[in-house]
């Protein structure tokens, strides 16, 4: 059964090489509700590398997932342990990566078509967690039929045990699309992830996939349980401010962009004081003034800054100060 606080609305998607400890830290000061993921870790990984550095994450980050990427039941089963053990919130299998290195390892979207195994993945993490267990999923891959083959895919899944499952409202083309293509090419079917609901009305079921700001993710909202935006998020982290007002009804005010850079100062001093390089940390924060005055001034003082031996929390000040002046310039709305 489905713990009764765990009622995930809106989430900001799991991303490989940006949605790190970093970037979930950055991303929590701008919304305290929305639900964060890790990158994907392989379960391999976690049962046998290093994982204070995979798992680590702060604690003001929960509520935080952890997705997995395996298509072994036991391994995966040790991992969510360790997972859940750690502290997160959330236990999530990748089933909708369409990345040669994760169809190599033979887990990913390829899974989409071997709905017994994964089944058998959740019932084997089921058993051994408390934490809710959920599946990222895609439509369907290639020429399935996306009718009958999501229905039976989702039948197996939740009678498992899944809580739930977050659904890329796309297919994944396995032969003949790159993963950046997998992306925006194959059309979106919104509808579909909301017939799907209707299915399921008492699974927890949420989409992702061309779902780019607030407004359109409140409407989604209507349809289904929960929103998931991915990169819409990262390049314009300001949206995120909005998120516990329009999505959770919190009354509280936004917080500001520079109020959020600030704060990231201190955590970037403190991080770097145990061997973390500031530009780890600053990369992330390149796109916070998207689209307002002086923006490009604060990613190139950031990006040119952050690489600097000596670099450390002062350059969040300094970024603040060239975008400042460059925003009081004639031009100033040419360097957003």
């Amino acid at each position: 059964m489905t713990p009764m606080n765990w009622a995930p609305r809106f989430a900001v998607a799991p991303m490989m090489d940006r949605t790190d400890r970093h970037c979930r830290y950055f991303h929590r000061l701008l919304t305290g509700r929305a639900l964060l993921f890790s990158e994907m870790v392989t379960a391999a990984a976690v049962v046998h590398g290093d994982r204070r550095r995979l798992l680590a994450y702060d604690v003001s980050e929960h509520p935080v997932a952890l997705q997995l990427g395996g298509a072994d039941p036991r391994q995966l089963a040790e991992a969510a342990v360790i997972g859940a053990d750690l502290g997160y919130d959330e236990i999530n299998l990748n089933v909708g990566c369409p990345s040669d290195r994760v169809k190599s390892g033979s887990f990913g979207a390829c899974l989409m078509l071997r709905p017994d195994l994964v089944a058998d993945c959740v019932a084997a993490m089921r058993a051994v967690v408390s934490v809710p267990v959920t599946v990222k999923c895609r439509l369907g891959v290639d020429d399935q039929d996306t009718e009958a083959t999501l229905d039976a895919f989702a039948d197996r899944v939740v009678a498992a045990g899944a809580a739930g499952l977050w659904v890329h409202a796309r297919k994944a083309w396995l032969q003949g699309l790159n993963p950046k293509q997998n992306r925006t090419v194959p059309p979106l079917d919104h509808a579909r992830v909301a017939q799907l609901k209707q299915r399921f009305p008492d699974t927890f079921i949420g989409v992702n996939g061309g779902i780019a700001d607030l407004e359109s993710s409140a409407d989604a909202l209507k349809m289904v349980d929960g929103v998931m935006i991915g990169r819409a998020a990262y390049d314009d982290p300001g949206l995120l401010a909005g998120v516990d007002g329009l999505i959770y009804g919190s009354e509280e005010a936004p917080v500001s962009e520079e109020t959020v850079a600030r704060q990231m100062a201190d955590y970037i001093d403190r991080e770097v004081g145990g061997g973390t390089s500031a530009v780890r940390i600053a990369r992330h924060m390149l796109g916070l003034f998207a689209g307002s005055p002086g923006a490009r001034a604060w990613r190139r003082a950031l990006t040119e800054l952050g690489s600097r031996p000596d670099a450390a929390g002062w350059i969040i000040g300094a970024a603040l100060d060239a975008r400042a002046e460059a925003a009081q310039t004639p031009r100033a709305s040419l360097a957003a």
